[in-house]
């Protein structure tokens, strides 16, 4: 994960950049509005924290220029007393705002918690699939797919993790939202996964999507689209 992290003054912002790099993130810096919008358009972060008083352009005018292409993640950065600036940042399209001087532990949270938030609304491109968590829809090969929602959410939750082998323990937790008051034997989950393949897959003795892990689960294997 990379973050764009836009302030014009080198201390804040080398501040900024050691605790994102210790929580793993990868940065990319700007000191001016104009160079910001520059690297977010070379670079396409998946998230960006912006000032608002930048020097070029302004950080709200950021802020809107990124929107224009992308839904990213955007965490604005206000002055302690500029309630104004954060009702125009959020009207701009941000998504969350900290404000001046900050703990930058609550900084990471903040950062963690808005990646977490788009990850489980981002639309999911395969070859041949596309899973859209918004609208809980799904097409295959330009044709929409109807899916119960319980079936739904087990395409997704394996979609999330691709490649990874998930249990079918694990998919009773990803799929209920109070797991405990459902109890679900294997073969639900194994009767879920079939009709699921009748619906997506063109051949559901040789899946494209779903692979079956004997002894261990299921795990998703559909080639991301580029």
């Amino acid at each position: 994960m990379e973050v764009l992290v836009i302030e014009d003054e080198a201390p804040i912002r080398e501040f900024e950049v050691t605790y994102l790099r210790d929580a793993g993130y990868g940065t990319i810096e700007a000191a001016d509005g104009q160079a910001a919008v520059e690297l977010f358009v070379e670079h396409k972060p998946d998230l960006a924290i912006i000032d608002i008083n930048l020097p070029k352009m302004s950080g709200l005018n950021v802020c809107k220029a990124i929107r224009t292409t992308s839904t990213m993640p955007i965490l604005i950065v206000t002055a302690r007393d500029s309630d104004e600036d954060e009702v125009k940042g959020l009207s701009m399209g941000a998504d969350d705002y900290i404000k001046k001087p900050f703990n930058p532990n609550v900084l990471v949270a903040r950062v963690q918690a808005l990646l977490r938030r788009h990850d489980r609304t981002r639309r999911r491109h395969f070859k041949g699939l596309v899973i859209d968590p918004e609208t809980m829809s799904v097409m295959k090969g330009g044709t929409s797919i109807t899916l119960t929602t319980t079936r739904f959410n087990l395409l997704l939750a394996l979609a999330s993790h691709p490649r990874a082998v998930l249990s079918r323990a694990q998919l009773v937790n990803q799929i209920y939202s109070d797991p405990s008051s459902h109890f679900v034997y294997d073969r639900t989950i194994d009767a879920h996964i079939k009709a699921l393949r009748q619906s997506i897959e063109t051949d559901p003795k040789n899946p494209q999507f779903i692979e079956t892990v004997f002894g261990s689960g299921y795990r998703f294997i559909g080639e991301p689209e580029k």
